[in-house]
């Protein structure tokens, strides 16, 4: 079954979507997975491997781990109760399981950071973002044991080897009226149709939709993905009049603040136009995210925490700065977007741990780029050839986030992956539809890079900024 749009924009809380939002929902899935045994549960452990182990720390991986136990999901907790939520739990040495079995917790011998193993012990998935989740019983016996991988983008899969307990069973396969696995079938089925790709999505997700008995599918689609856009124009607002300095040690200060003061201060003074003040907005409004998610704040997954910046500063580009832009664009660009972004979902990956930087603000360019082609009026040629600019100027891009912490150099990052996309729509806007490198060959492209990638370079602080900002 497709993605649904639904299921790669999903509100949750910073700063990673891989490191955060994907172990606290594993860790909310094995609490509450624990059914009539909860009440036999003396003690949980938890162990971390790989990139978790690694940079865990810095993307509160141990924070999100706790919240999830305690019977807290991303999209529901409120972000001004994490801390006194963890303060609480590290105060007293212990946890509400699943919200009501209350259990002893020492994090030192209870959460465990296995910083040499890549892969948890036994598991047949090899993905280095890797938990392994166990319940104990007052005599030590295992009651459950559960090994999961966060795969990006909040995903998470749970490790067929494990027998203790099964799995959450697989969701029921739904008969989508254009299903596609390629940009060149979902080309070809949209020509044949005579479809825009928005449209395209639009029947897909009405599809979805009806599965959950939906009354009126279209207008609950539109209804949430309009809901996604308020999301992110919100965390942008935030971003835009929040100062101060960012957590985790670095002390790094806002700036999209600042900023922002800058550009408002010109614009009121009259100072002859700057041509290029549209794209310093841009950049605004990409910072502004992801200082907000690196301050753990309420964001959505655009397609990861990492580059939560790209997707809403291009759309904030458009409904700002674009002559008759309109609801109706917005919504074009937004289904576009999620159409590029699956197809590097299903086909590639978009986790920073496996792929580098490239599966995260790379893909969120490119999606940027082709939504913001078909939200211009561009023909589905147009949009293909933008999400196809898009990547192939990010190739490459490692993942060095400087102590682990999602802000050196990935606030930045944003800002220029969403300049970048831009760019790449009005190269593909201008040129003739022909060209020589497909959007299948670039996501295939990427993901053979990021499998060539050392792993010092996906995610691990161990090496590039990460490891030279120290040195030097």
């Amino acid at each position: 079954m497709t993605t649904s749009f639904f299921d790669l924009y999903k509100i949750g809380v910073g700063p990673s979507s891989s490191h955060t939002m994907g172990p606290m929902r594993a860790a909310f899935q094995f609490a509450r997975g624990l059914g009539a045994e909860l009440p036999r549960v003396a003690r949980v452990q938890i162990d971390l491997y790989g990139s978790l182990a690694l940079t865990g720390i810095g993307h509160a991986t141990d924070r999100a781990v706790l919240l999830g136990l305690a019977g807290n999901e991303p999209a529901s907790i409120d972000p001004e109760q994490i801390s006194p939520t963890i303060e609480s739990i590290r105060f007293s040495r212990a946890l509400a399981l699943n919200g009501e079995q209350r259990i002893p917790f020492d994090e030192a011998s209870d959460l465990l950071f296995h910083r040499d193993v890549m892969f948890p012990p036994g598991a047949r998935t090899q993905h280095p973002n890797g938990l392994r989740l166990t319940a104990f019983s007052a005599e030590g016996s295992v009651l459950s044991q559960r090994t999961f991988f966060s795969i990006g983008g909040g995903f998470i899969t749970e490790d067929s080897a494990d027998s203790s307990q099964p799995g959450s069973p697989a969701p029921a396969e739904v008969t989508l009226p254009y299903p596609f696995h390629s940009a060149a079938e979902l080309l070809n089925t949209a020509q044949e149709h005579h479809l825009t790709i928005a449209e395209l999505m639009m029947a897909n997700e009405c599809a979805l939709a009806r599965t959950h008995r939906a009354p009126a599918p279209e207008e609950q689609v539109r209804a949430g993905i309009l809901h996604i856009w308020q999301t992110m124009r919100a965390c942008i607002e935030r971003g835009m009049v929040t100062e101060g300095t960012l957590p985790g040690g670095l002390k790094v200060r806002r700036r999209a603040h600042l900023f922002a003061e800058r550009l408002r201060a010109s614009e009121v003074e009259g100072k002859p136009g700057d041509p290029l003040a549209p794209l310093d907005w841009v950049k605004v409004y990409a910072m502004a995210v992801n200082e907000e998610n690196a301050a753990g704040g309420r964001v959505v997954t655009a397609p990861t925490n990492g580059a939560a910046g790209v997707v809403p500063a291009v759309a904030q580009y458009y409904e700002r700065f674009v002559t008759g832009a309109d609801t109706e664009g917005i919504l074009r660009y937004f289904l576009t977007s999620a159409a590029i972004g699956i197809l590097y979902k299903e086909n590639a990956s978009i986790s920073g741990a496996e792929v580098g930087c490239q599966g995260e603000v790379g893909v969120a360019c490119s999606m940027a780029a082709g939504g913001l082609a078909a939200a211009l009026g561009g023909t589905n040629l147009h949009v293909e050839h933008a999400a196809e600019i898009g990547m192939e100027h990010n190739l490459g891009m490692t993942c060095d986030p400087i102590g682990g912490l999602v802000q050196i150099p990935c606030i930045e990052r944003n800002a220029m992956g969403a300049v970048k996309a831009i760019h790449a729509s009005r190269i593909a806007m201008i040129e003739p539809p022909e060209h020589k490198v497909s959007l299948d060959q670039v996501i295939r492209t990427m993901y053979l890079t990021g499998l060539d990638m050392q792993s010092r370079y996906k995610e691990t602080s161990l090496a590039g900024l990460a490891l030279n900002i120290i040195e030097c």
